[in-house]
């Protein structure tokens, strides 16, 4: 039996190689040649890199099999253009709805950290909440396998700070490991609180976002935003309702505010703890985004 090839990855794309894969389709321009003839002008992408890609033949028709942000499988060859690799596309469409290389996952950027150890973290940071109510919210979400899957795999934002698949736990994980230490610098904090805020503090995240070619908004990410879907989220959840009125206002007042007082009323938090959960959510996210994007 004669081995399965590695499927073809951008970041190993060599001239002279011939292509034969699925990739994501992040840039789509109808241009004209000189001569006045159309051709495609496109950018392909995977999870190891970005190549320019044109097609000269068939061009209209090419283009309307597929859209920007959609997967295409490509046959093409490799050329050096202007010392660039280009991708010479002689045939270009959508995949198989149903093949297993067509998953959107596939052309995402992901976390660099061990998704199981983050994990870990997360089930180890529950593990310092005492309060029964707060602790019985958070046992609830670790039981509840499609909103855990749900966190694990969103992002932080589409552009900004841990941008990538992973990168809400990765921030989550963050964020309450300060939470926690801050508590033992300041011990009037009630730590409870402020370690369970830290966990769920961004537990909208996990309905903001569509996953394809490209991470994009949900129509309620749209219209509603992170904040909202998380008070919404944790309003429906039982385990939330059994908490006791001062417990629930506590934590969502930490949850609307974590990015400012200006959702509360007066523009002024209510609690050191939703302060602290501001203060340590801003350090973890501009401290990532400089090192992701640099100084501005």
């Amino acid at each position: 039996m004669q081995p399965v090839p590695d499927p073809v990855t951008i970041s190993s794309l060599r001239a002279g190689d011939e292509v034969r894969g699925v990739f994501a389709c992040v840039r789509k321009d109808r241009l004209m040649t000189r001569t006045g003839t159309p051709y495609l002008a496109l950018e392909l992408r995977d999870r190891t890199g970005t190549v320019p890609a044109r097609a000269f033949r068939d061009a209209d028709v090419l283009g309307a099999r597929f859209d920007r942000g959609d997967l295409v499988t490509v046959i093409g060859r490799v050329e050096r253009f202007r010392d660039e690799l280009v991708v010479e596309v002689a045939d270009v469409r959508r995949p198989a709805a149903e093949a297993p290389e067509a998953a959107p996952e596939s052309f995402l950027p992901t976390a660099y950290r061990d998704m199981e150890e983050l994990d870990g973290f997360f089930e180890h940071l529950v593990s310092e909440v005492y309060d029964p109510g707060y602790r019985a919210l958070l046992d609830g979400i670790l039981a509840d396998t499609a909103l855990r899957a749900q966190l694990r795999r969103a992002p932080c934002s589409r552009a900004g700070h841990h941008a990538y698949l992973g990168g809400l736990l990765e921030h989550t994980v963050a964020v309450a490991t300060l939470a926690r230490e801050t508590c033992e610098l300041h011990r009037k904090l009630n730590s409870d609180l402020l370690i369970t805020a830290a966990l769920i503090h961004d537990i909208g995240r996990s309905a903001e976002f569509t996953y394809g070619a490209e991470i994009g908004l949900t129509e309620a990410g749209r219209v509603l935003g992170h904040l909202v879907l998380g008070q919404q989220l944790l309003e429906a959840r039982e385990d939330f309702g059994a908490l006791s009125q001062d417990r629930r206002l506590a934590l969502l007042h930490c949850l609307l505010t974590h990015h400012g007082s200006a959702q509360a009323p007066g523009g002024r938090f209510a609690s050191a703890e939703a302060v602290a959960l501001y203060r340590l959510n801003a350090v973890d996210a501009a401290v990532k985004n400089t090192l992701e994007h640099g100084l501005t």
